[in-house]
């Protein structure tokens, strides 16, 4: 058996190997950047080597950096997780020279199905259904635009040895494919040092269905059900379930026997997956072989109890496969929820900065046999970085049946604490309350239908929105009271705290009389006022043991469980939940009517100013000062956590001055140009 593993990744990947190899009894060894030396893995890890600058290309791709870290080490195997130099033909054949297991495939299994274009050829071989599409190199962006309108719009420019949605880009135009091939070449450089690309049909109305494999060397290959994928942006996948709520029997079966067929056809060993696009008559195409762990593996291991690190390390110390076909069970539904360091009200854009506050919801089983998984590569203080992927951690839950899965995964965000940093959380609450998700009949467009103008938050309205009002009417009265007890020389002397309270969402004003009943628990109902909106009725409050400056309250109205991210503000109280980020104002009658009379603050005009979206490097600008631009121009490319960002002009004008040049390093809102 292996004694040693070396993991040749960071981050949440790299915490996950070593967990398994550490239940396995294997030592671990860490490497890091300078990014990263404060890194959980970095911690975890029985010892850590250094490997050079932060940039990826000066560190986790630099194969000598890494076979040097193998030697000093004396480690006898490796994990490379996944990205950087998982797909990598050449490091697993370097490892093989050295006498050191990679844990993961051959590597003519990884050159073969690496490159996307070779991989379809071979698919097709195997009998795998394959997308229509041009699979030879193109020179340039003529050639690329020739290509695409014999193919037929819309297509897919994607890069040969890419993944992630790095390299990626949908165009239904001439001009996408001008400027997609461009970008997606720099894309493909950047992140794989590989800048080849092909282009495909794109599938209208896709589902993105995967199956995951499992192989020795000794012939044996199985397939372990699939995982639906289909909640995706910029082709970069957000929301990952197992099983898929598509797929029937029949169409499992032929997918995963096609999957087991292409593995054993390149003599596939280890754990991998093999990629389909799904149409709504549940035809599939092959679309790739990632050959290595992927991101949302855990929801396999949660609805199979199948350990697929344990699986791969095993299969590298050259053992049989102790499961065959027949014991694969799929049982229950698994979620997973990618966390981001995006901010989801700026257009998903990079966040980057410190975690000032990180705190998970509780992971295990629940009494009622609900689990809740979180595989993170971080901790609170820790220090987002821009020259890595933007992922905190993927939340995963499971439960006995899919909508049980999802109010489950829901639950787990509401308590889900992350401060200091933009991201995504609220974004994937809305999706778990979104009625189209919560049907199943989803597509790769979800996002892209669902949310056109962006994402602007969830406005709560009904039982929601009054659970807010009655919570935070309980917690100021608690607050008031808890405030008059300054000392008990004053007990004689203590002020009354008025039970009525004006809420302000917004400019509503629900006016309300709050009755409290001990120290946690309130009742809160309407109070007759001129104007303002009346509550529903008079609603039961507990506050579960919360304290002013707790950033979570557990509270429960009517008996329903309301988790709430609150914060204090010179407003009144900022809740989240749900999707929904308000402050709502508590206020004396007398205060409220004051607040009526009060001017509304007017934001300052940026509008004739192009603004940094995000921390980034300025790769290029398009434009000359005293240019006339039309709207839709490309304006200037900013690069960020190695995805490219073509800003462009929102609409007709002349430049007055640019305040940046390529080169540049800049922060949010930083001007980058101005316009007459």
């Amino acid at each position: 058996m292996i004694k040693k593993i070396l993991i040749a990744n960071r981050g949440e990947i790299a915490c996950r190997v070593i967990k398994t190899a550490k239940k396995m009894g294997i030592k671990t060894v860490a490497v890091y950047s300078d990014a990263d030396r404060d890194a959980l893995h970095v911690k975890m890890a029985d010892e850590a080597i250094h490997i050079g600058p932060p940039p990826a290309n000066q560190s986790y791709i630099v194969i000598d950096r890494i076979m040097d870290a193998i030697r000093a080490s004396g480690a006898d195997a490796v994990h490379p997780g996944y990205g950087f130099l998982s797909e990598r033909a050449e490091f697993a054949e370097r490892l093989a020279k050295e006498g050191v297991a990679f844990i993961g495939p051959p590597a003519s299994a990884i050159e073969a199905m690496g490159d996307k274009i070779t991989s379809k050829k071979l698919a097709a071989e195997a009998g795998v259904s394959t997308v229509p599409g041009y699979m030879g190199l193109i020179a340039d962006a003529d050639e690329a635009v020739k290509i695409a309108a014999e193919v037929g719009y819309p297509v897919m420019i994607k890069a040969s040895a890419g993944g992630g949605g790095k390299g990626m880009r949908i165009a239904w135009n001439e001009a996408e494919t001008r400027e997609g091939f461009q970008s997606s070449k720099n894309e493909a450089a950047n992140s794989f040092g590989d800048d080849r690309i092909f282009i495909e049909k794109f599938v209208t109305q896709p589902r993105h269905i995967e199956i995951q494999v499992l192989a020795d060397s000794h012939g044996n290959a199985i397939y372990l059900g699939e995982r639906e994928c289909s909640i995706q942006r910029r082709n970069q996948k957000v929301i990952e379930e197992a099983p898929s709520p598509f797929l029937d029997e029949a169409t499992r079966k032929a997918m995963g026997e096609q999957a087991v067929a292409l593995s054993k056809a390149v003599n596939y060993a280890s754990a991998g997956t093999v990629e389909f696009i799904v149409d709504g008559e549940r035809n599939f195409y092959f679309l790739e072989m990632n050959t290595r762990l992927q991101v949302e593996h855990p929801v396999t291991e949660l609805i199979t109890g199948i350990d697929l690190v344990e699986q791969m390390i095993r299969v590298a110390a050259g053992e049989t496969l102790s499961i065959t076909q027949d014991d694969v069970k799929l049982n229950g539904w698994a979620m997973e929820s990618r966390l981001y360091a995006e901010d989801p009200y700026r257009n998903f854009l990079p966040s980057i900065g410190r975690l000032t506050r990180y705190r998970p919801p509780q992971e295990g089983t629940n009494a009622e046999g609900i689990v809740v998984r979180n595989d993170t590569g971080v901790f609170e203080g820790g220090e987002i970085s821009m020259f890595y992927d933007p992922m905190i951690a993927k939340l995963c839950t499971w439960a006995p049946k899919r909508i049980e899965a999802i109010d489950a995964m829901a639950d787990a965000l509401d308590r889900f604490e992350v401060e200091g940093i933009g991201h995504n959380l609220p974004f994937l609450s809305a999706v778990m309350d979104h009625p189209r998700f919560r049907s199943g009949a989803i597509t790769t467009a979800f996002i892209a239908e669902e949310y056109p103008d962006g994402f602007a938050g969830v406005a709560p309205d009904g039982a929601d929105l009054e659970a807010l009002v009655a919570v935070a009417a309980a917690c100021t009265h608690f607050s008031e009271t808890r405030a008059t007890h300054i000392s008990g020389a004053m007990d004689n002397h203590r002020r009354v705290v008025s039970p009525d309270w004006t809420v302000l969402v917004d400019k509503a004003e629900y006016p309300v009389s709050v009755e409290r009943r001990d120290e946690d628990s309130y009742v809160v109902g309407p109070r007759e006022a001129e104007g303002g909106l009346a509550l529903s009725g008079r609603l039961e409050v507990s506050l579960g043991g919360w304290r002013p400056g707790a950033a979570l309250i557990e509270a429960t109205v009517d008996g329903r469980p309301v988790a709430i991210k609150i914060e204090r503000t010179n407003k009144g109280y900022r809740m989240r939940r749900r999707g929904a980020d308000v402050t709502l104002s508590c206020l004396t009658p007398r205060q409220a009517m004051a607040a009526r009379l009060m001017p509304e603050k007017i934001p300052a005009d940026t509008s004739k100013m192009l603004l940094c979206p995000m921390p980034g490097l300025v790769v290029s600008i398009a434009v000359e000062e005293g240019q006339q631009v039309e709207a839709g121009q490309t304006l200037a490319t900013v690069e960020a956590m190695k995805m490219e960002n073509v800003l462009k002009a929102e609409r007709k004008g002349v430049v007055r001055t640019i305040a940046a040049k390529p080169g540049d390093s800049l922060a949010v809102d930083e001007i980058i140009m101005e316009f007459e």
